[in-house]
């Protein structure tokens, strides 16, 4: 596929379905809340579940969800849905377990650290692979966000050796960046329902056939790790999941990156409230990634032709 074409691919559909200015940026804000409320739940399930076994469980339900809450607009899934859902699936699954096992190796600042990778990639991968080049009110708003997301981890003096946890996180964040790139080429053309649809249940499936492999055993049903599966599963992955295959038809993927970057700071802002302490650099970090979204808005402010 030319530059030129997936340029057309992604801009043309997106202008029919962008819905009131602002809505699909505010939709992707509030994504980014639950992605980290969805930390503190995960948190407490993994103390009484393996990770691929809650996963898989996680994700069953959220497909479950969408099969009995919209049964009639499932029924028309299309092969393009299928084929970009699966490729997505593929990558959420790739971006999930890598640095969920990952965490078994290296600490949360240093995944955090590691994973931030995606933020820029995915500015770069937009270039190289749909022909859309970031303006520079984006690109200057992908430096902050990254900026702001690596600044905390100044405080826990993180090595530069690289081990079995940090080559899993670092190819997680490759996928992270990959799954937003794939939206951006695919969720204009797509039923968001369908599609979201699918990749939960191919991540689902995956998670369920690697569990053998790893020697992990099926979940206990405790109320615990049911609770929060199916919180997670329905707001935390058929919710968001839509809703983000739905906001992204409009917005292009490094402008989404600016805003997903803003999980940390959502993070946070809970931990604060739970009574966490916030170092400097911390606080610093968030005021960055904040100043990044904010630039990044700059253009919205004085339409231009061209490119985002």
């Amino acid at each position: 596929m030319s530059g030129s074409e997936a340029h057309a691919e992604v801009t043309q559909p997106a202008a029919a379905t962008a819905g009131p200015r602002g809505l699909p940026e505010a939709m992707l804000a509030l994504i980014t809340f639950l992605w980290a409320t969805n930390f503190l739940v995960t948190q407490v399930a993994l103390q009484e579940c393996r990770p691929l076994g809650f996963l898989a469980l996680r994700f069953a339900i959220a497909a479950i969800a969408l099969l009995v809450c919209f049964p009639s607009r499932m029924q028309g899934l299309t092969r393009t849905e299928v084929k970009a859902a699966l490729a997505i699936g593929v990558t959420l699954f790739a971006g999930y377990v890598p640095q969920t096992i990952g965490l078994l190796y290296i600490s949360v600042a240093k995944s955090a650290f590691i994973i931030a990778v995606y933020v820029p990639l995915v500015a770069v991968l937009q270039l190289v692979w749909l022909g859309k080049p970031p303006c520079l009110a984006i690109w200057a708003g992908i430096v902050l966000a990254f900026a702001g997301i690596v600044l905390p981890s100044v405080d826990e003096g993180l090595e530069a050796a690289f081990g079995v946890g940090e080559w899993l996180t670092l190819g997680a964040a490759v996928a992270c960046a990959l799954q937003i790139i794939m939206l951006g080429r695919w969720a204009p053309r797509t039923d968001p329902l369908r599609l979201a649809f699918v990749q939960i249940a191919v991540v689902a499936v995956l998670c369920m056939a690697a569990m053998p492999i790893v020697g992990e055993p099926l979940p206990a049903l405790t109320p615990t790790i049911v609770g929060a599966a199916l919180e997670l599963g329905v707001i935390g992955t058929a919710f968001t999941l839509a809703a983000m295959n739905w906001a992204q038809r409009a917005v292009s993927p490094a402008r989404a990156t600016v805003i997903y970057a803003m999980e940390p700071v959502w993070a946070a802002l809970i931990g604060m409230l739970a009574g966490q302490w916030m170092s400097i650099t911390a606080v610093a970090g968030g005021a960055l990634i904040l100043v990044g979204v904010l630039v990044s808005e700059i253009r919205r402010a004085q339409p231009t032709k061209g490119a985002e």
